[in-house]
Order: structure tokens, then sequence, then C-alpha cells
């Protein structure tokens, strides 16, 4: 049955018809927009009448770690990156008291700004004594580096003698002793010994996965890349899928080595091996490469070296894997027509990923998708290549306004260089296809609207942190829902299926109270949908 939604405003985010106030669904797709909708309807379609609604495409989340997110909502221990040592130590007792003896208590997130406070003997005694007979491992508020406790370290077999392992660092103190503090795959080490512990079963991984659409619907989001899929949370995707029950596409993205979740197995073995877990709503298409860190642990790649600081020599951070073999891995795997996500948060990384995709186009393979996520420091030089090379920025509101984050960067690159995060502007002049992400859990929310205010205004959605970041790089709204939609669509290989309210894509679209192109700019960020609609569905709110 055809149906009408009609008498609303209608931003439709299709360069050719960008604004209309009818359209027309039938079997999950969009049958027909504006005239040709209210035709249907004359000749007895059935109708919704919208009259003092606002309707865009569903909203595209092109980096997230749905899984991670859902877990963390249904079970994981949980406290704001704002929250200080002793609210932190807090939250673990109470953990403590209501967990079985000797359970695990996993969770996060711990502010990059605590890093020196944590990294000590006194601060992990008195992580020990909150958490009693209980191992504890902690994530930080980028995901790459955790705090563990003595009971999970020696779970872990860390021992004054461990080396440090490829890509991490187990840091320790004046006595030589392990502080708990563990950088990168060092990190990997106590997420081995917790999966050896207390594995997750296919069921845990489905309703963490199922928990995560529910709450990415609510926000008006239908699709989404995960930023680093395991294959058995690829393989839960694809079971939800099957069954009928997963409302939004997934574009998954695999890791080529894994130092940072702990995932197994990983690299080859999965990625030519993960069209299994293809599905009608799946894609399988994309690997990831972490090709850095992050800036405040010193591991992001710079071209220009850290502020110098005590406890260590000048340095530039570090890639994870030498340049030939980047090109190695993105020349493999375009052969086979598979598209890659890298992580980059230092600008010499990212000129690294521009030069290798400049060897894959130069091979002849033109079709395959290059996105670097993160990428808040490029170059002056290095911004034009984006759009030569049809590289996608993925972009994370957690790094474009004031922040947690930003004021960690900017404690070991200085105020004015970090300050000089995410040019949105000058990519979007220069041509680059921009496409925004919530890296969540990372960022506190997956809510876009609160990073739609963040990327119109460079200020902070929440008020908490004063100021602006980088005024001169602010996008227009038009530009910002952009980045949400249709641009998120095309980088992630989505754009002929979804992205647009355009005749023949998927019916996906939120229904809104308020018009986020023509509300004042506050309004933004307490915009709540009134209803999601996926493959022609509600989703949102469910009955």
């Amino acid at each position: 049955m055809t149906t009408v939604f009609h008498s609303a405003t209608v931003h439709t985010m299709d360069a050719a018809a960008p604004k209309t106030d009818a359209f027309a669904v039938d079997d999950g797709r969009i049958v027909a927009v504006g005239d040709d909708a209210r035709e249907l309807l004359e000749q007895g379609a059935d109708s919704v009448d919208l009259t003092g609604y606002t309707v865009l495409p569903g909203i595209i989340d092109v980096h997230n770690h749905h899984n991670h997110g859902g877990r963390r909502e249904l079970t994981d221990l949980t406290f704001p990156p704002t929250a200080n040592l002793d609210e932190i130590l807090a939250a673990v007792r109470a953990r403590a008291a209501e967990t079985p003896a000797g359970e695990w208590i996993y969770g996060g997130s711990v502010g990059s700004d605590l890093i020196g406070t944590i990294d000590t003997a006194e601060a992990l005694a008195a992580l020990d004594e909150a958490s009693g007979d209980h191992p504890v491992l902690l994530t930080d508020d980028s995901l790459h580096n955790r705090w563990a406790n003595s009971l999970a370290m020696r779970k872990a077999g860390i021992a004054t003698d461990t080396p440090n392992p490829d890509g991490g660092v187990i840091s320790r103190d004046s006595a030589g002793n392990a502080t708990g503090w563990l950088i990168e795959s060092a990190g990997v080490l106590v997420e081995l010994a917790k999966a050896a512990d207390q594995p997750e079963s296919a069921e845990a991984l489905k309703a963490s996965t199922a928990k995560a659409v529910e709450m990415l619907n609510a926000y008006g989001i239908t699709g989404f890349q995960d930023a680093a899929a395991s294959l058995q949370i690829m393989e839960a995707v694809k079971a939800l899928d099957d069954a009928g029950e997963l409302n939004s596409w997934v574009v998954s993205s695999t890791p080529v080595e894994e130092f940072i979740f702990g995932y197994q197995p990983v690299g080859e073995d999965v990625i030519f091996g993960m069209e299994h877990t293809r599905s009608e709503h799946h894609k399988p298409d994309f690997i990831k490469i972490f090709l850095d860190g992050v800036p405040p642990a010193l591991t992001a790649a710079f071209v220009e070296p850290y502020l110098p600081a005590e406890g260590h020599a000048c340095t530039h951070g570090h890639m994870t894997m030498p340049y030939e073999e980047l090109e190695t891995w993105l020349l493999r795997t375009a052969e086979r027509g598979i598209s890659a996500k890298i992580h980059c948060t230092g600008d010499a990384s990212v000129r690294a990923v521009l030069d290798a995709v400049q060897k894959v186009r130069e091979a002849g393979y033109d079709e395959v998708l290059y996105q670097v996520a993160h990428g808040q420091f490029v170059t002056e030089e290095d911004i034009p290549r984006f759009a030569e090379l049809n590289v996608a920025a993925d972009i994370s509101p957690s790094l474009w306004f004031p922040g947690v984050i930003i004021e960690a960067i900017k404690s070991v690159l200085g105020e004015e260089r970090g300050s000089k995060a995410h040019p949105n502007r000058a990519l979007t002049e220069a041509g680059a296809l921009i496409a925004a992400g919530s890296d969540w859990p990372v960022s506190v929310s997956p809510n876009p609207w609160e990073a739609l205010y963040g990327l119109v205004t460079r200020k902070d959605p929440t008020g908490e942190f004063p100021g602006e970041l980088w005024p001169e790089q602010t996008l227009t709204r038009e530009e910002a829902l952009a980045t949400y939609t249709i641009n998120s669509a095309r980088a992630m290989g989505l754009g002929e299926q979804t992205g647009s309210i355009t005749e023949g894509k998927a019916a996906d679209f939120v229904i809104l109270e308020t018009d986020p192109l023509a509300c004042p700019v506050e309004d933004i960020t307490t915009i709540q949908p009134v209803s999601t609609w996926f493959a022609g569905k509600k989703v949102f709110p469910v009955a």
C-alpha cells in the first residue's frame, strides 16, 4: 500500500530538488516526491498529514563503536570523562559492593586530562582499595588506553619484568612497578585476560547491538558505520538482520590488526572471509587500520614534534606500521574491492594515508572508498589532496568543540597548535567530502543534534566548556546537515540506497517538530525526533 506523507517542510538533501512538501512510500522505498507524490494522494493513496512538522533523511553516523556503546548501556560501569579521581573511585566502590566476588568490573571513561593523576603508585593503591577482590579494567575517553588494578594485571601476567608489547607501554613508577596505566596495545593484555575469564556470548553481543540500534533510532539515526567491528560483532549484526530485527543500515570496518580492543581473530582470515556476514542491511565492506594513537598519550604521529616535557624526550609520536606496510594493505584490499577506514590523529599519519591512496589510484583502483578517521590535524598543503584523491574526512564531534580531549591535546601541543583542530571549513572549500560520526562511546552520546550545533558554532553544546574552537572553521547549517546525511551515505558506499529523500531510495527519514535549518541556533541542541522511520517502518517510538 502506498502512503503519502504530506504538508511538511521536507529537506530532501537531494541537490536536484532540495525542498518539497510531500513524498510517497511503498514497500519500504520512496516511490515519488513532490508533485508526483501529491498525484498519488489524489488517486487514493493512504495519507499522513504532517502539517507543522519538518522531515529530514535518516541521520547517518559514519563512525561509532555501536556494540561497545550498547554494552556500556546494558552492563558496563559508566562515568563521564569529566569525573575526577575521587568520583571514579566512588563509582568503582559502589559497583564492587553489588558485584559477586571475583567478577570483573569493566567500564569508563577516564578523562585524558587525568593521566598524570592516575599514573602513580598512590592512585593504583586507591583503585585496589576501592575494588576489593574484583579485577578492574577501565577505558580512557579515547578507548585507546586502559587503567587496570593490581588484580587485573596479575591475571594478565603483568609483573615487574614484563616487557612492553609491540605498540604499547606498561607505565611504571620510579621503582619499576606497573602503575596500572596501560597505553595502546598494553591494555590488550588485560582485555584478553578478561575475555578468557568472562567471554561474551553470541546472545550478549546481539543484545548489545540491538540496544545500540534502539538508542541510535531514538536520535533519528538510521545508518552507521562501525569503526572497528570484530568477526563476532559482524555475525551478531547479520543474525539480527536475518531475523528482521536490525532497524538500521550497518557498514562494518574490521581491523587488520588489533591492539586496542583485544579482538580475536583479526587480520587476513577475517578480512578475506567476512563476506559470510553480509545481509540485506549489513555491509562488511571496509578494513580498519589504526595508523597511530592519540595525542594526549604522545602516540599520534606529527610532522612537528610535541612540546618538550619532563619525563619524555622530544618526540614526533609514531605510526603503528611502516609506510610500506600501509601501502601494501591498501593495494591488496583494493584488488578485492574492499575499502578502508584509517585512524589518523596526527598530521604525519594523515599524509601517509594520502600518499598510499595516491599509489592505489595510480594503480587504477578508482572506485574503492577511503576515509581518514578523525584527522583533526592536517597540514595546509595536504588539505586539497582529500578531494584530488577522493578521500573522505570522517570527523568526530568530541574533537571539533572545546572539551576534555581538546584540553588534553593542548597540554602536549601547546595552546595555539592544539586549538587548530578539524579544519572543516578549509576541507569543504577544497571540495573534500566531509562525513560526520559520533565516535560513540568515545563521545558520551551519539546525539547528532548536539554535534550539528558544534559544527555550526564550534562551541560546546553542553555549555560546560566556554569559548569556541577555531571559529573560522564553522560550517553552514546546510553543510553540517549534509555531513550527517548524504555525505556519510556516500562515504560508506550507501549513496545509492539512502542519505536523501529521493525516488528509488530506502524510506529512511526522521520527523521533527523543529526545523534545524530555520530555528534559533541554540534550539538545535534540544531537537528530539517525533518519530524515526527505517525502510518505511516506524522504529521510534516503538509501540
